[in-house]
């Protein structure tokens, strides 16, 4: 039996970003206002329930997405967030309020680690989206440092960075949106390597790719 060509069927999706992006946007400034005291310590439950509700299921939506489009590290930023802001909405549930949780400023220090991490890797093609995830990351370290210290010194500093990680989200999704609607770059991503020629629609060196990727075969 002699093979031929390989036909490569992908579903298309569109991409988890501006998604992923809002979610961290409405996150990052519910929970600055809470810090910056815009909204009374007695409502930490609601804003739990908030958090709960909105950051996190977008989060985790936008992760499952990310993995399916092949963008691993993007899936692995957006599933720290998503976890991140479940273990914060869970604390502000069940604390009592104004306590403050040593633990979760642990577990905040780590998630900063990790987005860091994860930042890094994505500057090779994403240099906005990995700025914005290295904003995030020093955001959750820095109140990971409030939280153990109790110095309020820092939970104002988080809270600030937060609100310019709100802005930066939010320009995220904008930038996406309009990318995806015009199929080319509106506002500067600052894109680089195999991002840029991606939304250059330049598939070959990809296609190349998965035609050696686990579970592709040649067709007849």
């Amino acid at each position: 039996m002699e093979l031929s060509h390989t036909h490569v069927v992908l579903r298309p999706i569109g991409s988890p970003l501006p998604l992923g992006m809002s979610g961290l946007a409405i996150g990052s400034f519910v929970e600055s206002g809470f810090d910056l005291h815009w909204v009374n310590a007695a409502e930490a439950h609601q804003v739990g329930l908030i958090l709960l509700a909105v950051p996190f299921p977008l989060q985790l939506l936008a992760c499952v997405l990310a993995y399916l489009a092949r963008d691993g590290t993007v899936g692995a930023a957006l599933g720290v967030l998503a976890s991140s802001w479940l273990a914060i909405a869970l604390i502000h549930v069940t604390a009592d309020p104004g306590q403050t949780s040593a633990a979760l400023g642990l577990m905040l220090m780590a998630s900063g680690g990790a987005l860091s991490l994860s930042a890094i890797a994505a500057s090779q093609s994403k240099r906005l989206t990995a700025c914005v995830f290295m904003t995030a990351g020093a955001r959750f370290m820095i109140a990971g440092v409030y939280l153990l210290s109790r110095d309020g010194a820092w939970q104002t500093v988080a809270a600030v960075l937060g609100l310019l990680l709100t802005a930066a989200a939010g320009y995220c999704v904008l930038a996406f949106e309009l990318e995806g609607q015009r199929h080319r770059t509106v506002l500067p991503t600052f894109r680089a390597n195999s991002g840029a020629a991606a939304i250059r629609d330049d598939f070959t060196t990809q296609v190349d790719e998965v035609e050696h990727e686990a579970g592709v075969r040649l067709t007849t």
